[in-house]
């Protein structure tokens, strides 16, 4: 006499998914859901059939992981969909220039570097400082007391003495005093885009000149 509950096992491990299929998939899908099922019901023992209630209970569970993975790939879709939206948008800056929030800008020659300082509480006074590349001070310049919010400074490519700087990079911080102790304040300089990319995230990255990559989020202002 066959025991029932061998052909049971014996069917369970007829739809379970191989070893081979593991390596590639480790979730149950719905397709195996439902084969599953059915062999639980072809070969169930005689003496004792399956409840209705957990019959009923497991056709729920079968319709829960169908709509999750219709919701899924929708979601899927919707997202694919918005990163392509993203990187259209975010090609119509190449050319352009933004606020980011980066220690160094790109002295053009005769040009000028310009940004913004987000002052958290009121200053008694404010001083941007102008760095070369390696690290020596060219330029230092007063801003005067300023209120809390932004603070829009340029800095207009000379030294202390008065003389042009060559065309280059150069590190600006801006330092305010606050309470009595001098600190450094955020800054957001202007740079240029000059193309854009997709991140392997998905996200959009805006490439800047002589900055290297930025997440299109971290633009504070685009002129």
């Amino acid at each position: 006499m066959t025991d029932i509950s061998s052909i049971g096992k014996s069917a369970l491990e007829q739809y379970a998914p191989k070893p081979a299929e593991i390596k590639h998939k480790n979730e149950l899908g719905k397709n195996e859901f439902l084969n599953l099922m059915i062999a639980q019901l072809n070969n169930q023992s005689p003496l004792e059939p399956q409840d209705n209630t957990a019959f009923v209970a497991q056709l729920a569970q079968f319709s829960s992981l169908e709509g999750i993975t219709e919701l899924n790939n929708s979601v899927g879709d919707i997202a694919g969909e918005f990163r392509s939206a993203q990187a259209l948008q975010a090609s119509a800056m190449v050319g352009r220039s933004v606020l980011v929030p980066v220690s160094s800008g790109t002295l053009p020659l005769g040009g000028t570097i310009s940004g913004i300082a987000e002052v958290p509480n009121g200053s008694g006074n404010l001083t941007m400082k102008v760095y070369n590349k390696g690290g020596a001070l060219v330029s230092q310049s007063d801003l005067g007391q300023n209120q809390v919010g932004d603070v829009k400074f340029t800095w207009n490519g000379r030294n202390n003495k008065g003389e042009p700087m060559p065309a280059g990079s150069y590190r600006i911080e801006v330092e305010g005093s606050f309470n009595g102790e001098t600190e450094q304040v955020k800054s957001f300089l202007g740079a240029n885009v000059d193309s854009v990319s997709i991140a392997t995230d998905g996200g959009v990255k805006l490439n800047l000149v002589g900055q290297g990559s930025i997440a299109m989020s971290e633009v504070r202002q685009i002129f």
